[in-house]
């Protein structure tokens, strides 16, 4: 015969119940910052892997970079995350992570642009067919579930930089190499002016297009996608340095500002609250979006003078 049931137990399984419920809400927030934490650090030195005495055809650092930057993302533990599916997907839990990848696709798309129209392209010349492929490919819709998704075309981008690269190794190369002209190199100046300065828009406003007080889940939204901008550039700045090293030799004031620039925006695409706040100016609470801006601004005011040096 069991033994009877004492009132007291009910309440104790009770408050187990709670506690765990409790333990878990407090855990997935915790385990999510700690891992997009460690998943913004790119695993690519680009400096490193590129030292001086390093032999390279002009274009393959960069291309390189922007091949690091998509696959890091496509092969992470979660993958892509803008089109996961409703059930799991980014309004769910992890947005984040989805609002810094919609701005890395955009940093990407826009470069991949400026590598193909400008830097390998000079007048009446053709384009490289490689970068054709891959600047169509990453213009792809980052929320498309399927038929095709994201992910697909994004590999599609990723395989035609590859290509690209080996054809600029290939004896005779059947690639077209960056340039090198400073007309060329003032367009892409321009084009990471113009992001930051998008960013710089939403991360500054204090209230949205319509009149209306910015909610506090769209204030991480912006910070987020500001983030995955600086994060690109941060990255592919460092490979101008190794790409255009022998052609700054005498030019240390662009050489100067390129390290500083991508030195803020290491900084901004590396920053991680736990939570982003957005206090007033003269509150006791932070401004995550503020503080994230004065390093976008920083680095935007940089690229503004490194085009007139390259005016010169």
């Amino acid at each position: 015969m069991p033994p009877p049931h004492r009132p007291g137990e009910r309440g104790n399984a009770a408050l187990v119940v709670v506690l765990v419920v409790l333990g878990i809400g407090l855990a997935v927030p915790l385990v999510l910052h700690f891992t997009q934490k460690a998943h913004n650090q790119l695993p690519v030195a680009v400096l490193e892997e590129y030292p001086p005495e390093r032999p390279f055809v002009p274009g393959e650092i960069y291309a390189s970079t922007l091949v690091a930057l998509m696959d890091h993302e496509l092969r992470s533990g979660t993958g892509w995350r803008p089109n996961d599916f409703v059930l799991w997907g980014p309004s769910v839990m992890a947005d984040n992570n989805a609002n810094r990848q919609r701005g890395i696709i955009l940093g990407v798309r826009e470069s991949t642009r400026v590598l193909k129209d400008h830097l390998t392209k000079v007048s009446s010349t053709e384009y490289d067919p490689n970068l054709v492929t891959a600047d169509s490919a990453f213009r792809n819709d980052e929320n498309r579930f399927m038929l095709p998704s994201a992910e697909s075309r994004f590999r599609d981008g990723v395989a035609a930089l590859r290509r690209y690269i080996e054809g600029l190794r290939s004896t005779p190369p059947r690639s077209k190499p960056i340039a090198g002209r400073n007309v060329e190199l003032i367009r892409l100046m321009q084009t990471w002016g113009d992001l930051l300065g998008d960013a710089h828009a939403n991360l500054f406003k204090a209230r949205e297009a319509d009149g209306s007080s910015i909610p506090p889940w769209r204030s991480d939204d912006y910070f987020y996608h500001a983030q995955g901008v600086a994060h690109v550039i941060h990255h592919l700045a460092l490979a101008l340095q190794a790409e255009y090293r022998q052609d700054f030799v005498g030019r240390p004031t662009i050489q100067n500002l390129l390290t500083e620039v991508a030195d803020s925006l290491g900084e901004a695409a590396t920053m991680k609250p736990l939570i982003v706040l957005d206090g007033s100016p003269s509150g006791l609470t932070a401004n995550h979006r503020r503080n994230l801006d004065a390093y976008i601004v920083d680095a935007r005011q940089k690229l503004y003078s490194i085009r007139e040096e390259l005016e010169k």
